[in-house]
């Protein structure tokens, strides 16, 4: 994706100075493709029989939803149209959710 935005900062502080980001503003609004995602149970720092803490400084966090990806790309002959362009939270890339003639949906990077 070559088209992304920075974000620049204002020096504002020594630290601040040269600081760059990734803007956002590019991504859809709407919420996830909710037939796309499931549930993935993260069990950091608990044990799986139990659920008790079994390793400290480990846990909390956020809950998160798994995007489910088309990884094999199967329908490559087919045209697609892509619908929104969303921000993954299990991931550092950014990812598109692609409607297809039958209106089938998948998400790609």
């Amino acid at each position: 994706m070559s088209n992304v935005k920075m974000k620049i900062y204002k020096p504002t502080t020594a630290s601040r100075r040269g600081m760059t980001g990734i803007d956002f503003s590019l991504l859809s609004n709407k919420g996830p493709e909710k037939s796309l995602t499931i549930n993935v149970r993260r069990n950091v720092g608990r044990s799986a029989q139990t659920g008790r803490i079994t390793v400290r400084h480990k846990g909390g966090g956020v809950k998160r939803l798994y995007r489910i990806i088309e990884f094999a790309q199967t329908r490559i002959d087919m045209p697609a149209k892509i619908v929104a362009l969303e921000y993954d939270p299990n991931r550092t890339a950014f990812i598109a959710l692609t409607r297809y003639e039958n209106w089938r949906r998948d998400y790609f990077f």
